[in-house]
């Protein structure tokens, strides 16, 4: 599986020097996998077709915003379809509401707060994850955003099962670990 992030890489390496036919690979990789996301979070095949579209505009025309110290190239891709998705969500969810209302309303304080206090949470976990050492953190982006089991990481990673399980389970002890401190310093201030 390393190869395969290898490649997601050198991919973004090309697209990042224009290289069409580099992302027309990448979309060719991963836009089951992308599309599969948005599908599950929109609900409905058309809006995630268009979120599909949406992403690998996003990584055509904002290439530069990747960061290889905060994750894989496939977990970059998730996180852009899922923020992608929430916000076509969203946005049918006003253009409803606005529709049915006749017009646009103030959305209540407690969403503008409960919206705020998500993205720091999705901040603090992105550098917690971050921080992982490699080995820990692509075996818990995969069993995150893909879903796989502790059985299907190690085939996947041609490792042991037990060598699986003790970096899951490390990783998520240092996330937990880092997360509690986190929410310490949010406490305290």
């Amino acid at each position: 599986m390393h190869e395969q992030a290898e490649e997601d890489s050198r991919l973004l390496q090309r697209i990042a020097l224009r290289d069409e036919s580099a992302l027309a690979a990448l979309y060719d990789m991963r836009c089951r996998l992308v599309f599969g996301l948005a599908l599950r979070i929109v609900g409905n095949r058309a809006e995630a077709e268009e979120v599909l579209q949406e992403v690998f505009i996003q990584v055509w025309t904002k290439i530069e915003t990747y960061k290889p110290e905060l994750g894989t190239p496939l977990a970059w891709l998730v996180r852009i379809a899922r923020n992608r998705a929430i916000d076509r969500l969203r946005s049918n969810s006003v253009r409803d509401r606005v529709a049915m209302d006749g017009g646009p309303s103030e959305p209540p304080v407690d969403d503008v707060e409960a919206q705020l206090s998500r993205i720091e949470a999705q901040r603090a976990v992105l550098h917690a994850l971050g921080a992982l050492p490699r080995d820990q953190r692509e075996l818990i982006e995969h069993a995150f955003f893909l879903g796989l089991t502790h059985v299907e990481l190690a085939e996947r990673f041609k490792l042991p099962l037990g060598t699986v399980k003790t970096r899951v389970r490390t990783g998520l002890m240092s996330l937990k670990r880092d997360l509690a401190a986190v929410a310490r310093f949010h406490v305290q201030v």
